[in-house]
């Protein structure tokens, strides 16, 4: 095996995924540049090209708030799953092992190995931002593209207003408005269902050889056991 078979190999899950993002987002960039240009003509205006649109709020907008609802997704989990069981699910921790668990369970500090990461053998400040990380950064996300939506939503706003020869709205304005929330709330909705979801029929139904599923065998009392 040459050096990069053996890395599309090691790695064949981000770039299987990755791949399918870009080219998902291809598809809804040309989809949403021909809706786009509907309503344009429909409200009597000239259509826009393709890579002019891909500067628009309302690409920019309706990107954001698909980032910002799985990233709350996670986010959530990440967090929820600390202390937060279900059992008979091997989405979930053992019901003995809720919260944080000890610092050999963690192997920080002086119960680092070899191997570990420099930051986890570490007994200060780096130690205790690298053992939440994660959540940090995928929370950093979530914040970060919730605000973008935002204010890119309330560009796009104000944009279709003012094609309709209405007033513009300010950002503090579009934060308390119907359209802002409808867009943020018909996400995260969907991304609670999908993980409650998970959660519950993983304690009864089976993906062989799935790592978010339980060996087919096991019980489904077996909590925190994956495939």
């Amino acid at each position: 095996m040459n050096r990069l078979t053996r890395f599309v190999s090691h790695n064949s899950l981000t770039l299987a995924f990755g791949t399918g993002f870009l080219l998902t987002l291809a598809g809804q960039a040309v989809s949403g540049h021909a809706d786009f240009d509907n309503q344009l003509v429909t409200d009597g205006l000239h259509p826009i090209g393709f890579l002019y649109y891909l500067t628009t709020s309302d690409f920019a907008v309706d990107v954001t708030e698909n980032w910002q609802s799985e990233y709350l997704q996670f986010s959530l989990y990440i967090f929820g799953t600390v202390w937060l069981l279900q059992r008979g699910s091997p989405e979930s921790k053992e019901l003995d092992r809720a919260g944080v668990q000890s610092d050999r369970e963690q192997k920080v500090g002086e119960h680092a190995g070899p191997f570990s990461p420099r930051w986890a053998a570490d007994t200060g400040w780096r130690q205790t931002v690298y053992s939440r990380s994660l959540g940090i950064v995928m929370g950093a996300i979530f914040i970060w593209s919730w605000l973008a939506q935002s204010i890119t939503g309330a560009a796009a706003y104000n944009e279709q207003h003012l094609r309709q020869l209405q007033a513009s709205v300010s950002w503090p304005q579009y934060l308390g408005s119907a359209d802002f929330w409808n867009r943020t709330l018909q996400n995260w909705q969907s991304e609670l269902l999908a993980v409650a979801s998970m959660a519950i029929l993983s304690v009864y139904l089976r993906q062989r050889g799935s790592p978010e599923s339980k060996p087919v065998g096991a019980a489904h009392t077996a909590t925190g056991v994956e495939g």
